[in-house]
């Protein structure tokens, strides 16, 4: 009885990448010789699709800008069993690739990612290693820790991940969605370690550090906010009742020794704080019912996929 050999996809979103996307697809090509390379072209201007096109990747387009938007198009439009996803810079290593899918295949990962080891000096931009290391030790602090290199842009993923992750990042947030989005349904989620070199000469990053760092912040507190519910208004709770306590003691203590309130505005928003504080909590609770019915439906859909 034959084997039949899994279909693998490889994905490339790009954004004037036509100095590097070319070695990118042409290192693929050989590192994967059954799979098809796919560039998605994001707004380029500089002659991209052309030269991916040349090089032998079948070439897409999406008009939408942002990584996010890129990664969510490729998602829905490309069928396959595996899915590797890698940025069109040159930074990451080919050769890693198979050693990825089978990492996968074997291990029954729906995730497997790519931790950056640097080949060269200048392969981190100044400060990114220290700010990849606070957002990925952040995320494990609060999700759970089964990375040591949450950005990398490197990774491979299950046709159920794939085809059940319902992406809503529009720019490089997404490498941070998709670790929590595993991380919150207790996906099988592996990593090995693969060369991470410096991009060419001529070659610019498209990543704002500040920016962009801002952004994966931001997401990681609004995922908070929205898969850890209970959590959140439970701090945001505390902080508004010890506010409350801090001005209303005063008033009491006042009223208890001459049965009067002189500061009648500082006891009505005393009171508010307290009531806001009790509502804050109540919504944590309310919401936190309604994020394990939503998680079990984003199960279901995970399951539902062959």
């Amino acid at each position: 009885m034959s084997v039949i050999a899994p279909r693998i996809a490889v994905l490339v979103p790009c954004h004037n990448e036509a100095l590097t996307v070319a070695d990118v697809v042409r290192g693929f090509r050989a590192a994967l010789p059954d799979a098809v390379v796919y560039v998605y072209d994001n707004n380029s201007y500089d002659g991209t699709a052309d030269v991916a096109r040349t090089a032998g990747a079948e070439v897409r387009f999406e008009r939408i800008p942002g990584k996010g938007s890129v990664v969510r198009r490729m998602f829905a439009d490309i069928e396959a069993d595996w899915y590797v996803m890698v940025d069109g810079d040159a930074t990451y290593d080919a050769s890693a690739a198979p050693r990825l899918v089978a990492t996968a295949i074997e291990g029954g990962y729906d995730m497997v990612n790519a931790a950056r080891e640097e080949t060269g000096e200048a392969a981190y931009r100044r400060g990114h290693r220290f700010g990849n290391r606070v957002l990925t030790g952040l995320v494990g602090t609060i999700f759970g820790s089964r990375t040591s290199d949450m950005l990398s842009g490197y990774k491979v993923f299950s046709r159920r991940f794939v085809k059940s992750f319902p992406a809503t990042s529009a720019g490089f947030e997404i490498e941070t969605e998709l670790m929590i989005h595993a991380l919150e349904l207790r996906l099988p989620v592996g990593e090995i370690a693969a060369p991470y070199g410096e991009r060419p000469e001529g070659s610019t990053s498209k990543l704002a550090t500040w920016r962009d760092g801002f952004l994966i912040l931001r997401m990681i507190g609004l995922l908070i906010q929205r898969e850890r519910p209970l959590e959140f208004f439970t701090v945001v709770a505390a902080v508004l009742m010890v506010v409350s306590i801090g001005l209303g003691i005063p008033v009491v203590v006042t009223f208890l020794e001459t049965g009067l309130v002189p500061r009648f505005p500082t006891a009505i928003l005393a009171s508010a704080l307290m009531l806001s504080a009790l509502l804050s909590f109540a919504v944590g609770l309310i919401l936190s019912a309604i994020t394990h019915s939503r998680r079990e439906m984003k199960r279901l859909a995970y399951l539902a996929v062959r």
